[in-house]
C-alpha cells in the first residue's frame, strides 16, 4: 500500500503577505548592492513589481475587512483609522 503524501499547509493571508514583504526587502537589498547583470536586474525588477503589486492588494484587502468590522452597514463611509488614535 502506497503512503499518502500529506498535503501542503496552506498559509495565511497574514504569513503569505509577511513572506512576501520579506522577499520583496530581500531582493531591494540585493539591487541595491549593485553586483547584479543588466539581464539579472531587470528579472529582479519584474519580480520586484509582482511583489509589490501582491503586497498592495493585501494591504487593500485588509483596509476592507476593517472597514467592514467598523461600519459593516457603510464601509464606504467609515473613517479612516488614523494611527494613534483611540
Amino acid at each position: 500500500m502506497a503512503k499518502s503524501t500529506p498535503a501542503p499547509a496552506e498559509t495565511t493571508p497574514v504569513a503569505d503577505f509577511e513572506h512576501s514583504l520579506d522577499e520583496l526587502e530581500q531582493l531591494v537589498a540585493r539591487m541595491e548592492g549593485g553586483e547584479m547583470s543588466l539581464d539579472d536586474s531587470l528579472s529582479a525588477f519584474e519580480r520586484g513589481i509582482g511583489l509589490y503589486r501582491h503586497c498592495q492588494q493585501a494591504l487593500d484587502q485588509a483596509e476592507l475587512r476593517v472597514r467592514l468590522l467598523l461600519d459593516p452597514e457603510a464601509p464606504d463611509q467609515a473613517a479612516p483609522f488614523k494611527p494613534g488614535e483611540n
